[in-house]
C-alpha cells in the first residue's frame, strides 16, 4: 500500500485537485477533520475520547488523530492507499504517518500569498441557494443568481488580516514538512497560478514519476 499527501494554503484550489486525483487514481480521500467528525457522532472509542478535547476547545493530539487514520486505512477500499488531504501538517506527524503507511507522493500546490487574498477575499455567495461568485473570476451576473433570489453572503474571516494570518501559520508548519518531505525525494510543487487543467495535468504527472 502507498499513500499520497496533497496540501497547499487555504484558497489554493486542493478541493478541485482532490476530486481529480481521486477519479484518476482511484485512492480514497482522507481528511482528518472528516474523520474526526464521523468517529465522534459514531461513537467509536477514539472518537469519544476526541470529542473530550473538542468539547474542551483543545487541539486533538497527534495520537488519536494517528489512530483514526490507523482504523481508515484498514477499511477495504484504502488497500492500494489513500490520498490524505491536509495531513500531515507538521514533521512529528509526519514522522507519525510513516510509521503506519508508505507515502509515494507528496504534492504541494503553490499560490503567492497575494493571490490567496485576492482569491479569499473576493469570494461571496448566494445566501439563498448557496451558490458561490467572485469579485473578479466570477462576479453575479446582471440578470441575478440562477435561483432568481440572490442575498449576498461573505464570510466573517474572508478579510485581509485573517487571510494573512491563516497563510502565516501555513508556512511556519509546512515549510519544514516540506523539505522533510524533498529530501526523501518525493515531494512535488506544482504551481497553483494557472488553469485548473493545467494544474491537473502537471499533478498527474508528477503522480507517474
Amino acid at each position: 500500500m502507498s499513500s499520497i499527501v496533497l496540501f497547499g494554503p487555504p484558497g489554493a484550489g486542493k478541493g478541485t485537485q482532490a476530486e481529480r486525483i481521486t477519479t484518476s487514481t482511484g485512492l480514497p480521500q482522507v481528511s482528518t477533520g472528516d474523520m474526526l467528525r464521523a468517529a465522534v457522532k459514531q461513537q467509536t472509542p477514539t472518537g469519544i475520547e476526541a470529542k473530550e478535547y473538542m468539547e474542551a476547545g483543545l487541539l486533538v493530539p497527534d495520537s488519536i488523530i494517528i489512530d483514526l487514520i490507523r482504523d481508515r486505512i484498514k477499511l477495504p477500499d484504502a488497500q492500494a492507499g489513500v490520498m490524505f488531504d491536509g495531513f500531515p501538517r507538521t514533521i512529528p506527524q509526519a514522522e507519525a504517518l510513516a510509521q503506519i503507511t508508505a507515502v509515494s507522493h507528496v504534492i504541494a500546490i503553490e499560490v503567492p500569498d497575494e493571490r490567496i487574498v485576492d482569491r479569499i477575499c473576493g469570494r461571496y455567495s448566494c445566501g439563498n441557494c448557496g451558490s458561490v461568485y467572485h469579485e473578479t473570476f466570477n462576479p453575479v451576473s446582471n440578470s441575478g443568481c440562477e435561483c432568481g433570489d440572490f442575498i449576498e453572503k461573505r464570510r466573517a474571516d474572508d478579510n485581509k488580516e485573517t487571510v494573512k494570518s491563516r497563510l502565516s501559520a501555513y508556512h511556519e508548519q509546512t515549510s519544514p514538512l516540506a523539505d522533510w518531505y524533498d529530501n526523501k525525494g518525493i515531494f512535488h510543487r506544482v504551481n497553483g497560478d494557472r488553469d485548473i487543467n493545467l494544474i491537473s495535468d502537471d499533478i498527474l504527472l508528477a503522480l507517474k514519476k
